[in-house]
């Protein structure tokens, strides 16, 4: 098992400027109500619901593909006319419940906090829509502590796709190899490696192999980022 702390691919702290966050299962832990709105749908489509540990395993490549596998019950694009109703069912039920029982991650504001007191820029980055991104972080209070937050459908692509993360490093113009990105999947892994940014994982995501992950970092808090990190003066 590799050690939480423990630069994979670097011997000495990694320099950066800012800082890259998913929400979805990074920040805070959406599945309740993911799986809720999950539920009212299938119901209201006269389904029957899946468990929540299925739901889990449907999250990170945002609402869309969420609602095709929950109407699939894995992979494959259902009837369009079906996916079209279940899609505005799905968004009206969610944003019904979309803090009700999500919560941050346990020391998640403390890190945040700790992070912003360095003077490190934070950014969210998630594949959620706008539409539930924002009051997510607003109720859950964590809104205040990013300068920049790039949901789903701000851009025409999302990750794995390295675009986000790009726009974020010309925003706080800065290379993008000083952008560090904090995830839990292989959405996040990937769209840094595409952007040349280094990545750290957390364990208590969705992604159930996270150790199998192309990371630079497992950490088992945010807090302990920043032993791992020394700040450009970009």
């Amino acid at each position: 098992m590799l050690c939480a702390l423990q630069l994979l691919t670097h011997n000495t702290p990694i320099q950066i400027s800012a800082i890259a966050f998913d929400l979805d299962g990074t920040l805070i832990d959406t599945l309740p109500d993911l799986h809720e709105a999950g539920v009212r749908m299938l119901c209201e489509l006269g389904r029957a619901p899946l468990d929540a540990a299925a739901t889990r395993s449907f999250i990170g490549d945002g609402i869309d593909q969420l609602v095709k596998r929950l109407l699939t019950r894995s992979a494959g694009d259902p009837d369009k006319g079906l996916f079209q109703s279940a899609r505005i069912q799905f968004r009206r039920h969610y944003a019904a419940v979309v803090s009700r029982d999500s919560r941050p991650y346990p020391g998640v504001i403390e890190g945040l906090r700790a992070l912003r007191t360095l003077g490190v820029r934070l950014a969210c980055v998630t594949n959620k829509a706008e539409a539930f991104t924002q009051p997510l972080l607003q109720d859950t209070g964590l809104l205040d502590y990013f300068d920049l937050t790039v949901s789903g459908d701000s851009l025409p692509r999302k990750k794995p796709d390295p675009l986000q993360l790009l726009h974020c490093a010309r925003v706080f113009n800065i290379p993008a190899r000083e952008l560090l990105m904090v995830g839990d999947s292989a959405n996040d892994t990937a769209a840094a490696r595409a952007a040349g940014a280094p990545v750290f994982c957390v364990p208590w995501g969705y992604c159930e192999q996270v150790r199998q992950l192309d990371c630079d970092a497992i950490v088992d808090s945010l807090s302990s980022i920043l032993s791992l990190i020394s700040l450009s003066e970009s």
